[in-house]
C-alpha cells in the first residue's frame, strides 16, 4: 500500500515520546515496557509511513539486526497493545492485511483509498470537519473525533486505457 502525505501531517510536538506513553499505558496494566516493546514503538515511529503488520515482522526479525531480533508473536501482541493505548489505529485493509497509521501525535485528518491498487492518500480539510461538528450538535451528539474513509479509483487507476490500434482499425 502507497502513502502519499502532505507536510500539514507531520508529527505535531509532544510532550511524552511515543515510548514513554505506551510505558505509562503498559503501567496502568500491570505490565512493564520490555525491550522487545520498545524496539517495536521505536520501529514503528521511525517515520510516518502506513504499514501492515508483516512489515514490521519482516523488519525486526532480520538475522544479524542490530538491536537483536523481535518474535512475530510479539510483534502481533505489542500491535494490539499500541492500538489500545491510542498510539496506533488500524486504517483500511490491504489484500486481507489490517493497515496501521500513527494516531498519536498527528492531526486529525482523513483518507482517500483506491480499491484498485491501495494507494491511500491522506488529507486534511477543515470543512469537513465544521461540517460533522455542526451535524453532531444538530443531533445532540458530542463528537470526540471522526474518522472518514473515502474509497474509489485514484487518478492513475482511473484513466481510460491506452488503446492500441490493431492494423485492422487502421484500414
Amino acid at each position: 500500500m502507497s502513502n502519499q502525505s502532505g507536510s500539514e501531517l507531520e508529527m505535531q510536538e509532544v510532550t511524552v515520546s511515543p515510548v514513554e506513553k505506551f510505558r505509562e499505558f503498559l503501567s496502568t496494566r500491570s505490565k512493564r515496557l520490555t525491550q522487545e516493546r520498545e524496539t517495536i514503538v521505536r520501529e514503528i515511529f521511525a517515520d510516518h509511513e502506513h504499514f501492515d503488520s508483516d512489515q514490521i515482522v519482516s523488519r525486526l526479525t532480520q538475522p544479524g539486526r542490530d538491536g537483536g531480533r523481535v518474535s512475530r508473536a510479539t510483534v502481533y501482541r505489542t500491535l494490539r497493545e499500541l492500538e489500545n493505548a491510542g498510539l496506533i489505529r488500524r486504517v483500511a485493509r490491504s489484500n486481507d492485511r489490517e493497515v496501521y497509521e500513527h494516531d498519536y501525535g498527528y492531526p486529525q485528518h482523513d483518507h482517500f483509498i483506491c480499491t484498485k491498487c491501495n494507494q491511500l492518500v491522506e488529507f486534511k480539510n477543515s470543512e469537513i470537519s465544521d461540517v460533522l461538528v455542526k451535524v453532531a450538535a444538530e443531533h445532540g451528539f458530542r463528537m470526540s473525533g471522526h474518522r472518514l474513509e473515502v474509497h474509489g479509483m485514484c487518478s492513475d487507476c482511473a484513466r481510460p486505457p491506452v488503446r492500441r490500434h490493431r492494423k485492422l482499425d487502421m484500414i
